[in-house]
């Protein structure tokens, strides 16, 4: 466990927390984690991680275009389902970039783990692009992917980045009940 690891951790920690409020303060936060977090990912061949927190910054700056554009007059970030046509395409892309990414890291890095990685990196561009368009399930692809993450983490030894996951997943649930609650409301007014 590095120090760099340490600071990441309690970043990322509060960043997540802010999301699961819909403040926009998540995105200061989730920016400065992802930067600390792919030098880490990098210092141990995660590189699928690593990347991933590239793609990370950019759908961050794409969710807080989405997250100012849309909220009702109080202020409040709005939030809903994702639609069939959503979930079908989300679900053929994240298998197209699992497979390319899977191959890529196999057949050219000496990545430590590359299919495991591909995967959670494909459940992770779905969780952040669904985070970043205020879509309810995207809490749902988070605990799936967080647990993952989690077991990765462990045999990567990796263990105060196990134990921020294990936080996310609890951070999920909180999450998706906040989110949940605050679309019955809003139907509730509407």
């Amino acid at each position: 466990m590095s120090p760099l690891e340490t600071v990441a951790f309690v970043v990322s920690v509060l960043g997540v927390w802010l999301t699961t409020t819909r403040s926009l303060w998540n995105f200061p936060f989730s920016l400065a984690s992802v930067a600390l977090y792919g030098i880490v990912f990098y210092q141990v061949k995660l590189y699928a991680d690593m990347g991933l927190q590239v793609i990370f910054a950019a759908t961050l700056l794409y969710g807080l275009w989405q997250w100012l554009h849309g909220r009702a007059s109080s202020g409040e970030v709005v939030v809903e389902h994702v639609s069939a046509r959503e979930l079908g395409f989300s679900l053929a892309a994240a298998v197209v970039v699992a497979g390319a990414a899977g191959f890529f890291l196999y057949a050219h890095t000496d990545a430590a783990l590359p299919w495991a990685d591909s995967i959670l990196l494909a459940g992770s561009l779905v969780g952040s692009v669904w985070a970043a368009r205020r879509h309810i399930e995207s809490w749902w692809v988070w605990i799936v992917v967080d647990v993952l993450y989690v077991a990765l983490y462990l045999v990567k030894h990796l263990y105060l980045t196990a134990v921020l996951y294990a936080a996310f997943v609890v951070l999920a649930i909180l999450g998706l009940s906040r989110w949940r609650a605050a679309f019955t409301r809003q139907q509730n007014t509407a």
